[in-house]
C-alpha cells in the first residue's frame, strides 16, 4: 500500500510506518526518538517506558512471539550495549524484534566521545540483520526492510543505529517520499512456501517404511500456526508426536498421540520412546543441542525427514534422508492429503502411549501431595487446573522451564506456552508483559523462582503504571534451585559452605508488589493456593503470587 508523495520530518514518517505495520506498542528507555514518541501517541501506539534497557528488549521479544508482529525497542547511544545484550534472546527464540538504537554522528568517531562505542559489532552476532544510516533520506528504504528481515524465511531480531544520541538528526530531517506499507510482512509468515510435491511423497513413503516413527514438532511450527495440520498429521498417520520445549502445545497434550516435551527439558518417557524410533520427523524445529541432549536422541544414524521453511536449515545437525521445503503449516497439509492409510504399526503407538501413561502415573503422589512446605509437582497441577482456556504460561528458564514445559499440560486449543528460548534468567516477567501487550484480550501467567524475579523485579512499577494485567507466580524457595542440584552434587561428601553459592535471604515479593500498587498474594499452605491463584487470574490487575516451596523439588527426577 502507497500513500501519497508528500514532505515528511523523520519522526512523522516513522511514526506512520510503524502505525502502518500494525505496531502497537514500542518499549524504551528514556532518552531516545522523542519526537516519535510524541507522534506514536497521536497514532494511539502507547509508549511503554521500562526500568532498563534489557526488559525493553524482553518485553519487544515477549510482544513478536504473542502477536506475530515485529516487536519494536529503542535505546538511546549509551544504553545500546544493555539493548544488544536483551537481544539475545530474541535471536535464539527467533522472534521478529526491531531494535532502534542512537548513535553520536560519524564526525565523533575516533575522538573519545563521552558515552559512544561503535554499537555494530554489539549486535552483529544477535540480529539477522544489522545496519545504520546516516541522513533521513535513508529511512525510508530501511525501515522498509527492517521489516522484510524480521518476519521472513526464519524470523529474527534487526537492528538499526541512527544518529546522534537520541536518534534526533533523523527525526529532523526531511524526507520527499511516498510511505509505502508493504503489509505481507506485518506478520509472521508473510508468504507460506508450498513443498515440492515429490519430497512430501518421498517423505510419506519414507515413514510408511518405518517400523517406529516420531513426529517432532519446534517452534517454527508454532510460529506457523501448524497445530491443526500437524495434528491431523499425526491422526491420520496414528503415530506419536513429540516437541521441544518451544513447540509445546502445538498439539493438545491430552491428545492420545502426544508426548510431550523431548530433550534435556524433556520427560524421561518421551526420551526412551525417541532413542527407539527408527525414523525422526522434525517440522519445523531446529533439531538443537537442548531438544536432542546433544544430538544423541536420536542417533546420528536414524533416518530423518526435516521440514523447514530456511533450506540452510535443512540437514544442518542431522543427515537428512529426506528435505522437505516448506511452510510448516502448508507441509503438514500437503503430506495428510497424500495418506491412504494409518502407519501400519499401530503397536508402536501403543508402546508410546503405554510409556506416557506409566510417567503420569509416577507423579500422582507429589502431584496430590498437601503437605507444607509445597511440593513444586503440586504447583503445576495447580497452575494446570486454574491456567483459563485461552491462557498464555510465561515461563523463565532451569529449572522453571522444566517444571512447565513438562509437569503442565495444554489442554485446551487457545493455550500458549512462551519460554525463554536463549536461557537468560529473568526473561520472564518483562516477557510476561510484552506478551499481554501483544495479546491483550488473552490473560497472561508468568511462572519464575525468586532467582529469576530478582533480576527485573522493578517492573512491576512498570505493570501498574501502564495497567498492564498479568499474574506472575513466584516458586519462591530462597534460592538457585537448578544450582543447588549441581553444586551440591560437585561437592559430594567434601565440607564447605555451599550454599553460600546459591541460596538467598527471606524476603518477600507479595509485599514489594503491594508496595509498588500491585497485588501481592503469600501462599505458604497448600489449601490456599487454588484460590489465591484464581483469584488473582479472574482479578484483572498486576499480581504476584508467591509460593513458598521446598528447594529440594527436582523435575528432572521424572
Amino acid at each position: 500500500m502507497a500513500y501519497p508523495k508528500k514532505l515528511w520530518q523523520g519522526s512523522e514518517f516513522l511514526a506512520a510506518t510503524f502505525a502502518g505495520y500494525g505496531v502497537t506498542h514500542v518499549f524504551y528507555i528514556e532518552s531516545v526518538l522523542r519526537q516519535t514518541l510524541i507522534e506514536l501517541e497521536r497514532r494511539n501506539i502507547r509508549r511503554i517506558m521500562t526500568h532498563s534497557e534489557k526488559a525493553a528488549a524482553y518485553m519487544a521479544d515477549g510482544y513478536a512471539r504473542a502477536s506475530r508482529r515485529a516487536g519494536v525497542c529503542m535505546a538511546q547511544s549509551v544504553g545500546a550495549a544493555n539493548l544488544a545484550s536483551g537481544m539475545q534472546e530474541a535471536y535464539l527464540a527467533k522472534s521478529p524484534v526491531i531494535a532502534i538504537t542512537g548513535k553520536k554522528p560519524s564526525m565523533y568517531r575516533y575522538r573519545h566521545a563521552y558515552q559512544e562505542v561503535d554499537h555494530w559489532p554489539l549486535f552483529e552476532p544477535v540480529s539477522k540483520f544489522n545496519t545504520s544510516i546516516e541522513h533521513a533520506s535513508e529511512l525510508p528504504q530501511a525501515i522498509r526492510q527492517l521489516f522484510r528481515e524480521a518476519v521472513t524465511g526464519t524470523p529474527g531480531p534487526v537492528h538499526i543505529d541512527m544518529p546522534n544520541h537520541q536518534a534526533g538528526i533523523i527525526e529532523r530531517g526531511d524526507i520527499a517520499s511516498d510511505l509505502i506499507i508493504e503489509k505481507s510482512f506485518s506478520r509472521i509468515p508473510p508468504f507460506r512456501p508450498i513443498p515440492d510435491p515429490a519430497a512430501v511423497k518421498a517423505a510419506v513413503d519414507l515413514i510408511y517404511k518405518a517400523e517406529r516413527p516420531l513426529l517432532v514438532a519446534g517452534g517454527g511450527a508454532v510460529m506457523s500456526d501448524a497445530g491443526a495440520e500437524i495434528t491431523k498429521l499425526a491422526e491420520r498417520l496414528n503415530i506419536p508426536l513429540a516437541t521441544s520445549v518451544d513447540g509445546k502445545g502445538i498439539m493438545l497434550e491430552n491428545h492420545p498421540l502426544s508426548l510431550g516435551i523431548m530433550g534435556g527439558y524433556g520427560r524421561a518417557c518421551t526420551n526412551a520412546i525417541a532413542a527407539e524410533a527408527d525414523l525422526v520427523v522434525f517440522i519445523g524445529c531446529s533439531a538443537c543441542d537442548q531438544t536432542t541432549k546433544n544430538w544423541t536422541l536420536p542417533s546420528q544414524e536414524t533416518p530423518v525427514i526435516q521440514i523447514d521453511i530456511n533450506p540452510a536449515e535443512l540437514g544442518r545437525n542431522y543427515p537428512n534422508a529426506v528435505s522437505v521445503l516448506g511452510d510448516a503449516k502448508a507441509a503438514a497439509a500437503a503430506m495428510a492429503a497424500t495418506l491412504q492409510a494409518p502407519h501400519p504399526n499401530a503397536a508402536w503407538t501403543r508402546k508410546a502411549a503405554q510409556a506416557l501413561a506409566e510417567w503420569r502415573k509416577s507423579l500422582i503422589p507429589a502431584r496430590a501431595d498437601s503437605g507444607s512446605p509445597i511440593k513444586v509437582e503440586r504447583l503445576c497441577q495447580i497452575i494446570q487446573d486454574e491456567l483459563p482456556e485461552d491462557g498464555i504460561l510465561v515461563s523463565d528458564t532451569g529449572f522453571a522451564a522444566i517444571w512447565t514445559a513438562s509437569h503442565i499440560d495444554l489442554t485446551k486449543p487457545r493455550q500458549r506456552y512462551i519460554r525463554a528460548a536463549g536461557g537468560s534468567l529473568g526473561w520472564a516477567y518483562p516477557a510476561s508483559l510484552g506478551v499481554k501487550c501483544g495479546a491483550p484480550d488473552q490473560p497472561v501467567v508468568c511462572f519464575t523462582g525468586d532467582g529469576g524475579f530478582w533480576y527485573h523485579v522493578a517492573e512491576i512499577e512498570t505493570a501498574v503504571r501502564y495497567g498492564i494485567p498479568t499474574v506472575t507466580v513466584v516458586n519462591n524457595n530462597r534460592g538457585l534451585g537448578m544450582c543447588r542440584k549441581q553444586i551440591h552434587e560437585m561437592y559430594g561428601n567434601a565440607e564447605g559452605n555451599r550454599d553460600e553459592m546459591y541460596q538467598f535471604r527471606a524476603a518477600s515479593f507479595a509485599q514489594l508488589a503491594e508496595t509498588m500498587g500491585a497485588v501481592g498474594i503469600t501462599v505458604i499452605e497448600e489449601k490456599d493456593l487454588a484460590p489465591a491463584l484464581g483469584d488473582a487470574i479472574r482479578g484483572g490487575k498486576p499480581a504476584v503470587v508467591e509460593v513458598i516451596t521446598d528447594i529440594t523439588g527436582d523435575p528432572q527426577l521424572y
